[in-house]
C-alpha cells in the first residue's frame, strides 16, 4: 500500500478580534477596499485556459437575525436567513421585517436581532511567488491559511494593522 508523503508545510494562522466588526456596511467596505486596493500585491494567473485575479472572492454567506417579540418584548419565535451575498443579506432581512402575514403567523413584532447576525468572507489570493492562500474573514475573526511563504503572513498582518476595525 503506497503512503502519503508531506508535500509542503501549508500554514494557517488567525487573529481574534477585540471587538466584533460592527455591521454589515464596515464588513463589506473592508472587504472591497481590501480587493480595489490589493494591498498583498496578488498577481493574476492563468488557470485551465482563464485567467483568474489575483485576490477575488472565493466564498461568501451572510446570516441575518430576525426576533419576534410579543408586547412585554418577549421573544416569541425568531427567523435566521442565510443569503449568499451582502445585497441579498439585506433585501431578505427587509422582507422579513415587512412580512405583516409572517408577523401575524408567528404572533409578535419582528425585531433585528444585529448583534447577532453573521457574516463569512473568503478571499483566495495568488501571491506573486505563486502560492493560493486564503484569507477569511468573520465578523469576530479573520483567518490565513494555506500558506507556507511566512512573507505573505507578514504582509496580511501589516495590513491588518492598519485597520482600526481589525484591532
Amino acid at each position: 500500500m503506497a503512503d502519503f508523503i508531506e508535500t509542503g508545510s501549508s500554514k494557517s494562522a488567525i487573529r481574534v478580534l477585540e471587538n466584533p466588526i460592527a455591521d454589515i456596511a464596515s464588513f463589506d467596505a473592508i472587504i472591497s477596499e481590501l480587493i480595489a486596493q490589493n494591498p498583498f500585491e496578488c498577481t493574476d494567473y492563468v488557470s485551465e485556459g482563464q485567467t483568474i485575479s489575483g485576490i477575488a472572492k472565493s466564498r461568501q454567506y451572510y446570516t441575518a437575525k430576525i426576533l419576534f417579540e410579543d408586547d412585554d418584548a418577549k421573544t416569541i419565535g425568531t427567523v435566521s436567513v442565510k443569503s449568499p451575498d451582502v445585497g441579498a443579506f439585506s433585501a431578505t432581512a427587509g422582507q422579513i421585517m415587512a412580512d405583516t402575514v409572517l408577523a401575524g403567523q408567528i404572533g409578535g413584532t419582528p425585531v433585528r436581532d444585529t448583534a447577532h447576525d453573521a457574516y463569512y468572507c473568503q478571499l483566495k489570493c495568488h501571491d506573486a511567488n505563486g502560492e493560493i492562500y486564503y484569507v477569511t474573514f468573520t465578523r469576530t475573526k479573520v483567518r490565513l491559511s494555506s500558506y507556507e511563504d511566512e512573507s505573505i503572513r507578514t504582509n496580511v498582518e501589516t495590513w491588518a494593522d492598519t485597520v482600526s476595525a481589525l484591532a
